[in-house]
Parts: C-alpha cells; structure tokens; sequence
C-alpha cells in the first residue's frame, strides 16, 4: 500500500524536473566539483522553468504547490551527483521564513524573485564559537532609529559566496534572555557592511559553496526584520521540523541511489568467473542493504503524509534525521566495501556519494542533539 497519493500533475512535475536535470543539471556535475562551485545562471534557468521554491502563492509567482512537490525536487536532486545546486535548502528550509513570517512588504519584495532563481538565498545561524548552539551566539543586531547595525561573524553557511539574500540570526545584546534576544534578518548581498570570507575546502559536497560571512557595522532598514522582535528562537523552532524532514528525505533518497547502483555493479562484475552476486556473502549484504533502505523509505513517507496534514512530529522527524543520515553512511560504508580496489578510484561513483553522505550526520543539527531532543519528549 502507497502511503504517499501523487497526482498526474505531480507526476507530470516529475517528469519535468527529470528532463531539466538530465539537460542542464548531471552533464556538468563532475565540473562543478573541480570549480568548488555551481554557476549562478543554472539558479535563475531552475527558476524560471518553475522548480524552486513550489509552495509559494501565485501572487508571489509560485506554484502554490504541496510538500509533495519538495519531496520530488529533493528526490531528483540526489541522481545529479552535485551537492552545490542545493535547492531544497533554498526552497524548502530558508524562503519559508520570509513566506511565514515575512511581512507583506518583504513578501512582495524578495519572493518572486526567490522562485524565479533571481535571489539565491542562505541562512547563516552557525558561529566559529557556537556551533549548534543559540543560545551561544554573539552576533548583535542593535536597533538604531530606524536601522539595524549587525556586528559578527557566520561560518559553514551553505550558498555562501552565490547568496544574494542571507536570513541572518542575530541577538539584542542588551536582552539578557538568551533566546527572546534572538532575531531574524534580510540582508542583501552588496550591502556595506557585509563580506563574505573564503571558500571553505571540505570533506564533501565540493561543489557546494559553503563560506565565512562577516558583519562589521552592516547597516540594514529595520523593516527587514522577519517578524516581531525577538522572536528568532520561536521562528527557528517552528521550521526546524520541516528542516530536518528535508535531510532524512534527501538521506534516504541518497541511499536509494548508492543502492540501485551498487547493485547493478555487482551483477556485472565478476570474480573468478561468476558476478559478485553469485557470491552469498554479497548477496547477504546486499539484502541488509536493501532492507534498511525500504525501512528509511516507510518512515520517512509517513511523516511526509503527517507533515503534509500539519501534524506535530518534531520528535520523529528528530528521530527520522538522526536515523536516515546514519543508515545513508551504513549503506555508503558498505558499498564501498563491495566495490574492492575500484573504490580507490574516483571513476566509482560510490567515492563522491560517501564522502557526501558524512555531513548528513551534523547538519541541521548533530545526530547528538537529534538524540537529545526524542530523550527529552520521551521523559528522560
């Protein structure tokens, strides 16, 4: 029984998406791994062909779509093996601030040009001192007539050298209530104040460019606060949900992929005359595989489903991301094993999906506070 019900005009978008990536998207994947960066125009062709930012209100030039339009664009995104158009994080993790609680003047100014490719966008939260913690933060946002003065520093922001719009959180430091003094601000890219550091050389997701930001005296209008003052810390909590939804999906869709391959590589390679998956030992492993792909997959389809009727499933989707991004690494870990002295080689495609699959574990938060927040819902 299907959990999830797509429509032909979700399949239609599907389809769409599939022939966009397949033309514009996967022929320069390997490119824009040796650039450390994804080209700005390819953001504004995903644009206006209609594939960013799909919740959004037709006023705003969306498609006012369903999650399950999200969940079919992070899907697809995972067979490109690029990591640096990373448009969910976009789309479905940092626009829905300014489309839940920007006010009408900010909707009216940034959106359209959020789905069509325009505005590329990032949320800078973390700190070199903080890490996931935000009630550590310490760059200040003092409110002076009618601006706001941003004085601090960002780093491991994703799309940080391509973003034209940051979401930055910032803190009042004369509130001493660590979380009613954090706020949320639109910064533009070019405004004075705001720079952007080097490119930071990762483990993974090379063509992702994740980047230093700094603030020093970053003037901005008052109005391009997101929502009431100090009310960042409650904005944060209501979309991290959603935000940790997005990474068990792309977990286990990245662990479909790995699967499906490592499979078909192992009924064509063959030792001392017969396919690997002749073999039981391969075959035992390649089950093990499977079996904890299709559990990530049940799972994860649920909380769509629930997600998508606006249930409360902040302790499962905790649960779903610490689990998805461990079993993504567990299926990773194992295929490369299966793959032999070919795994040496950058020509397996497994090598970049494994050294992808690393960070699934610490972003959006550590698999550790995932842990930490299901201890607490179940009374320990």
């Amino acid at each position: 029984m299907e959990i999830l019900k797509y429509t032909p005009a979700h399949n239609n978008f599907r389809q769409r998406l599939q022939d966009f990536l397949a033309e514009e998207v996967t022929p320069y994947a390997d490119q824009w791994e040796a650039d450390k960066i994804v080209p700005k125009s390819v953001w504004r062709n995903m644009g206006q062909a209609g594939f960013l930012c799909t919740d959004v209100a037709p006023e705003y030039g969306g498609l006012g779509g369903d999650f399950l339009y999200s969940l079919i664009v992070a899907e697809e995104m995972t067979k490109t093996r690029q990591t640096g158009l990373l448009a969910s994080l976009h789309s479905d993790i940092v626009v829905p601030y300014i489309n839940s609680f920007g006010s009408e003047a900010l909707k009216r100014k940034y959106l359209p040009g959020c789905v069509s490719g325009e505005f590329v966008t990032a949320v800078a939260m973390t700190e070199p001192g903080a890490g996931s913690d935000l009630a550590a933060m310490t760059t200040a946002a003092v409110e002076e007539g009618g601006e706001v003065v941003i004085d601090g520093s960002k780093i491991f922001i994703s799309n940080g050298l391509n973003a034209d719009l940051v979401v930055v959180a910032a803190r009042d430091p004369a509130e001493e209530n660590s979380h009613e003094a954090l706020s949320l601000y639109l910064v533009e890219s070019g405004t004075p104040g705001f720079e952007r550091g080097r490119l930071l050389e990762k483990m993974g997701m090379w063509s992702q460019d994740t980047a230093e930001l700094f603030f020093s005296k970053c003037r901005i209008p008052r109005g391009n606060r997101i929502g009431q003052k100090g009310t960042g810390f409650l904005m944060l909590m209501d979309k991290l949900q959603q935000e940790r939804l997005i990474c068990a999906i792309m977990a286990v869709a990245g662990a479909e992929r790995i699967q499906e391959w490592i499979l078909e590589h192992c009924k064509q390679t063959t030792v001392s005359g017969k396919p690997l998956a002749k073999s039981q030992a391969v075959q035992f492993a390649l089950v093990e595989m499977a079996t904890e792909v299709k559990l990530g997959r049940t799972f994860v389809d649920k909380l769509v489903a629930d997600h998508i009727e606006k249930k409360n499933i902040v302790i499962e989707t905790s649960m779903a991301k610490y689990w998805t991004s461990e079993m993504l690494n567990r299926v990773a870990d194992r295929a490369l094993d299966l793959c032999g002295d070919f795994a040496m080689s950058e020509k397996c495609q497994i090598v970049r999906a494994w050294r992808d699959a690393k960070i699934m574990t610490i972003f959006a938060g550590t698999n550790e506070i995932m842990k930490g927040i299901a201890a607490k819902f179940l009374g320990l």
